[in-house]
């Protein structure tokens, strides 16, 4: 009797250490395939590319509206440039001189989408883009079916510095060796989510603003936490330090009709302003706009509106040609009469 009840202990003991390897086993599967390379932190060195000279810097005000682009399977699984691992369905992006990582909110301007998006690539060096999306970031944004979007990047300052000191204290860390794994430390409560919806679908039933979406089937599906409100297009982005946007988070807000212009150069002096313009009338409607910036004034250059991205992709390329390497296309609100 006594070496039955031996036995069952002996059992029952090796049984509940077969769960708890499987249980330790299976934590630290989890944390292999969620603690993803984080790359360095880098701002980098001036470049030049396609003859267009670029300044990486960390610029806290930075605050710009053009034309998004999307790239995904040709890079996928190969390095950006800060050193991690491009995976097309995380939400990322690419940007020409932003450090790296950064956190940016991008705003579509055609249909309200606006996502909070980490920077950890160098692109694109397409003329006229200004930002380059993930595909799955492209797709919550609604971009990923037209290829390209009028939108508005915003840097996003607490969520920049966070992302900037866990990049260089080396990203996540893993617990030391030999640490005990207590279940009781694992939350187990549920999290609250909700998924987007395809934004084709979205266009087609022409939902309000401040409505939440359902996700696209036809992807790995990344839970996106949702924010329902409405934001005045004009306001910068502004965060308390104690709330920091997770990456991934998307809303919907208010916006504007606007209009594509190609930017020839903005200029000090008038006189060089009113030149440039008359070298270029023969390509469009050109006109010199003043403007203040940090309490300088400049006269920009521009040809348009133009009515496509198409329209303004071909008038750059000749704007360009014409010897004005660092022009670019631009969007604004309409004005009102």
């Amino acid at each position: 009797m006594l070496r039955k009840i031996g036995l069952l202990v002996t059992t029952a003991v090796l049984l509940t250490a077969c769960a708890e390897t499987r249980f330790v086993m299976h934590t630290a599967k989890r944390l292999g395939e969620t603690n993803k390379s984080q790359g360095d932190y880098k701002v980098g060195k001036p470049y030049k590319v396609k003859g267009v000279e670029y300044t990486p810097e960390e610029d806290m005000a930075y605050d710009e509206t053009g034309i998004a682009s999307w790239y995904g399977p040709n890079f996928h699984g190969k390095y950006t440039a800060n050193g991690e691992i491009y995976d097309q369905w995380d939400v990322s992006a690419a940007h020409k001189t932003l450090p790296m990582p950064s956190i940016v909110r991008v705003t579509n301007l055609e249909n309200g989408r606006s996502l909070v998006i980490r920077i950890n690539d160098r692109g694109p060096y397409v003329a006229g883009r200004i930002i380059d999306l993930s595909r799955r970031a492209a797709q919550l944004l609604g971009v990923e079916q037209t290829g390209t979007a009028k939108v508005r990047v915003q840097i996003m300052p607490n969520e920049s510095r966070v992302a900037a000191e866990r990049a260089k204290a080396g990203g996540t860390q893993l617990a030391a060796k030999d640490t005990p794994i207590s279940v009781k430390g694992v939350n187990s409560e549920p999290v609250a989510s909700q998924t987007l919806s395809d934004p084709l679908e979205d266009q087609r039933n022409a939902k309000a603003p401040g409505q939440l979406y359902v996700a696209p089937q036809s992807a790995p599906v990344v839970q996106a936490q949702l924010v329902t409100h409405t934001q005045i297009l004009d306001a910068p982005v502004t965060q308390s330090a104690s709330k920091i946007a997770p990456v991934g988070q998307i809303s919907r807000v208010a916006v504007s009709p606007t209009q594509l212009y190609v930017q020839a150069g903005a200029f000090s002096d008038v006189g060089n302003a009113e030149r440039v313009k008359n070298h270029l009338t023969t390509i469009g409607n050109v006109s010199v706009t003043p403007i203040s910036v940090n309490g300088r004034d400049l006269f920009r250059v521009r040809v348009g509106p133009l009515s496509s991205v198409a329209d303004a992709d071909a008038l750059l390329m000749e704007v360009v040609d014409a010897g004005y390497v660092n022009a670019r296309t631009v969007v604004e609100k309409t004005a009102r009469n």
